[in-house]
């Protein structure tokens, strides 16, 4: 506390008005300081809530990603599932036809030994006849 020295008339007038001048000084140097400080908060403060608008902004895409990336994989694994069942369906088409192409083909093997076998025979048979005849023939002359 700063103390004044005394004079006829009171404090003397010229300390008082120095100590006024320089409280002056000081105050306005304090509001301004302040008003400083108060623009930088300000400041401060919507800095802060832009971080946090795009902190949220960041937190939700990262949610949509990973959705998006398990919707993805879910597809992915009903596609890969769908393939593997329609090769096995492919799979399973082909040997069944393969089976009845060789059972076809079997058939048609027998049918053409049993035909080699009847033609075999007939033609034996011919030979024979023929040769019956050539034997007749022969036996004249």
């Amino acid at each position: 506390m700063k103390k004044f020295r005394t004079s006829v008339f009171g404090y003397s007038k010229e300390e008082v008005r120095n100590f006024v001048r320089e409280y002056t000084i000081e105050y306005e140097n304090l509001v301004n300081k302040l008003k400083k400080q108060d623009l930088e908060i300000e400041n401060l403060k919507m800095n802060l809530t832009k971080y946090q608008n795009l902190e949220d902004t960041l937190n939700k895409t990262i949610l949509i990603a990973e959705d998006t990336s398990n919707q993805i994989k879910r597809v992915a694994r009903e596609e890969g599932k769908s393939i593997v069942d329609e090769a096995k369906k492919n799979g399973s088409r082909i040997i069944n036809d393969a089976l009845i192409r060789a059972n076809e083909i079997e058939k048609d093997a027998l049918e053409l030994q049993r035909r080699v076998v009847a033609f075999k025979r007939k033609f034996k048979q011919a030979i024979e006849s023929e040769m019956d005849v050539i034997d007749e023939i022969a036996e004249k002359y």
